[in-house]
């Protein structure tokens, strides 16, 4: 073999040494590929929005009656006194009026707070979801065996907190409702009204974009939300309501 041979030889013998790839390279796994943006934000959103949830039904579950009973009677459980529902109207009978004043204002003023802190979470969508949880924190607290009221003052605090521009008719109807004396059940009839107009007015502001005051503006999460809230009041109501009281005399129901 000739010298040029040679000298060929080895320059195609050093050429794969430093072209080969070490087995350890070759057999390890391609890195997975990156997630689109638009798939990112998705799930950060949805992650955001499952936060305000929670947030919000934590918010709800704060025992406002129980610590003020606990306050006004030295130990007083309004489950076992009076129409056995931890709420204002019943705080009302039993503790008396500034008893019942205190209960509505904590339990409005915690569904509006939920809806506040939803919205710092998630927005617009984030303070829907965390009013609608804080009513079913109220309803259903994981903290007292899921006992608790009927969370009407709570989807107050919602609806003062998304829905402003609405809150004064929704008043109105309650009260017109309770004040009719057709009405064998009053109360409950002014929650069924009041949370039916409430439904049907997010959707009428949510499709015509009507203004909303200080609330977000409307979207398909209004009367979402607020339907979503009469359906766990309705359903709470239905399942915790007394036996009809004496003549004069009505249920407590928030």
């Amino acid at each position: 073999m000739g010298a040029g041979a040679v000298d060929s030889l080895r320059a195609t013998k050093t050429y794969h040494r430093a072209t080969a790839v070490p087995p350890c390279v070759a057999e390890r796994p391609a890195p997975p590929a990156a997630r689109p943006p638009g798939t990112v934000t998705v799930v950060n959103r949805l992650r955001r929005i499952v936060s305000a949830i929670g947030v919000g039904y934590l918010i709800g579950t704060f025992p406002t009656a129980d610590l003020v009973a606990r306050r006004a009677a030295g130990g007083v459980d309004l489950r076992s006194a009076g129409s056995g529902n931890p709420g204002s109207a019943n705080a009302l009978q039993v503790l008396g009026a500034r008893a019942g004043a205190t209960v509505l204002a904590g339990d409005i003023g915690k569904g509006a707070l939920a809806c506040v802190a939803g919205a710092f979470v998630a927005g617009p969508v984030g303070a829907h979801a965390a009013g609608t949880a804080s009513v079913i924190g109220h309803c259903y607290p994981v903290w007292n065996g899921f006992r608790g009221g009927k969370g009407v003052a709570t989807s107050v605090g919602q609806c003062l907190a998304t829905f402003p521009a609405y809150f004064p008719i929704d008043v109105a109807v309650a009260v017109v409702t309770a004040a009719n004396p057709r009405w064998k059940q009053r109360a409950f009839a002014a929650t069924g009204a009041s949370s039916a107009c409430w439904v049907v007015g997010g959707l009428v502001w949510w499709v015509r974009g009507r203004r909303n005051l200080w609330g977000p503006r409307p979207n398909a999460m209004l009367p979402l939300a607020s339907a979503a809230s009469s359906a766990v009041i309705i359903h709470r109501f239905l399942a915790a309501r007394p036996p009809d009281p004496p003549a004069g005399q009505e249920p407590a129901t928030i």
